[in-house]
């Protein structure tokens, strides 16, 4: 992202883009479920269910629905917090084609092999908020775009070296070298491919929702399969960890508020007019009041980890930047992720201040490589979204994951099984692995995905 676009999208005073013809408005993105779950069986609608606490149903494929490696899936819809689900989830093949470099004068690149050279799977779970369109369009988009990023660059993905330039030819002969020398593999085109994938679904996503003028954004968990590797990203506060026999790996961090200050901070710093004069970008221990001035109170502010001590100045006594603690941190006052996809025409309350500045669409990706573990028939990934993290830590989902696949080895449908009911252990139920009453009342949806198999033989859909 350039200084100069930057300053042009966000900044007050910058030239005004030039005005849009009028023209029909688009229609809204329609609410729907995803599409591994038609058939499921669920005799409530989400509407009638939202209404009903106590007829929350678990939702999840039809017995005779297989997904990628045969994971399991459950969702629950929140208590009331909203008419609908705003989770929304997908999976299925990745089917990656190769890209030749033509013959042709104008020397474009041109898909010239209908069959697959590479092939993988992926799921992603999408966390809504302002409205569930947001993530219903990032599971309509996202693995469209991840597939055209990994098509461009397929070619390095499969070289036993990514090579300087994709079309082969050879300018300088130490290249190899130097892209040795900068440790480039091919699992840092996946990465790449990610990450573009996530800002060009973000970009998909905005126009979209300005068309039809609705408003939105939604945090994004993705796991990707490829080559004998799992790539998790992650933008937001949903969750993924490995779950072995002796070990919990956390394969994924949140982006909330309070995780990213400092970068929050930084970009307060730098382009201060994003705040308009109704912020500060420091924060402090609490809201400083009025008996605070020409005290010396802690704070920090974007360069730092630590904390100093400065004197209270009336622009001190300003809103925060980032306000409240854990779960109730708070960006501008209004978000509580810092990371995802959308949120275009999000402004503060009463004001024209936007957050999308503020907000990443990039995810962070953690690489796990199968190849190089010794894979036992127990061991899971669980991906889930904050409704299941809020009120279970990554070792109560291992106790029940321990406790669980063990005795139903023999199930076909265990993983499914193993999903619902970590869903049912966020439902009030005093038989879970603390023995208290946990109850979230957020949506809730998990992926189980065992890798003992790595896929062999399911394809998925």
């Amino acid at each position: 992202m350039s200084t100069g676009w930057f300053r042009r999208r966000f900044l007050p005073g910058g030239p005004l883009p030039a005005p849009r013809p009028p023209g029909p408005r688009a229609s809204p993105v329609p609410y729907r479920r995803p599409r591994f779950l038609r058939g499921s069986g669920s005799s409530s609608g989400a509407a009638d269910a939202s209404r009903r606490p106590d007829a929350r149903p678990v939702r999840s494929p039809a017995r005779g629905r297989t997904l990628p490696w045969n994971a399991g899936y459950a969702e629950i819809i929140n208590a009331e917090k909203s008419e609908f689900n705003e989770d929304q989830a997908a999976c299925g093949k990745l089917c990656i084609r190769r890209c030749e470099f033509g013959a042709e004068e104008d020397q474009e690149w041109l898909t010239l092999c209908p069959e697959e050279l590479l092939t993988g799977h992926y799921w992603a779970l999408f966390d809504g908020h302002g409205g569930p369109a947001a993530a219903i369009l990032a599971a309509n988009t996202l693995h469209s775009c991840l597939r055209r990023q990994l098509e461009a660059v397929v070619e390095g993905v499969v070289a036993t070296q990514p090579p300087m330039h994709l079309s082969g030819c050879c300018i300088c002969p130490s290249d190899p070298q130097f892209v040795e020398e900068k440790g480039i593999r091919a699992e840092d085109l996946v990465i790449g491919a990610l990450e573009s994938a996530f800002q060009e679904c973000d970009e998909v996503i905005g126009r979209e929702l300005e068309a039809s003028g609705q408003v939105g954004g939604c945090t994004a968990l993705v796991a990707v399969s490829l080559q004998g590797k799992l790539y998790v990203a992650n933008a937001g506060d949903s969750r993924a960890i490995l779950v072995r026999k002796d070990e919990i790996r956390p394969l994924s961090s949140e982006f909330t508020p309070e995780t990213e200050r400092q970068r929050i901070q930084q970009l307060a710093f730098v382009y201060p007019e994003l705040l308009a004069g109704e912020f500060t970008r420091l924060e402090f221990p609490r809201r400083l009041k009025g008996d605070d001035l020409g005290q010396k109170v802690l704070f920090r502010d974007h360069h730092m980890s630590g904390w100093s001590y400065k004197l209270v100045e009336k622009s001190d006594l300003k809103y925060p930047l980032i306000h409240g603690q854990g779960k109730q941190a708070r960006l501008l006052g209004t978000l509580a992720v810092s990371r995802g996809l959308g949120d275009h025409q999000l402004r503060v309350l009463d004001t024209n201040i936007q957050l999308k500045p503020f907000l990443l669409s990039i995810p962070q990706v953690t690489v796990l490589d199968m190849d190089q573990l010794e894979l036992q028939e127990d061991d899971v990934v669980v991906m889930a979204t904050d409704g299941l993290w809020d009120v279970l830590s990554n070792e109560q989902v291992a106790w029940l994951v321990r406790s669980f696949l063990p005795r139903n080895r023999e199930d076909p449908h265990r993983f499914l099984e193993l999903a619902q009911m970590l869903i049912h252990s966020t439902q009030g139920k005093n038989d879970g692995p603390t023995g208290e009453e946990l109850v979230s009342y957020d949506d809730v949806s998990v992926f189980v995905i065992p890798l003992h198999s790595q896929g062999q033989g399911n394809s998925g859909q």
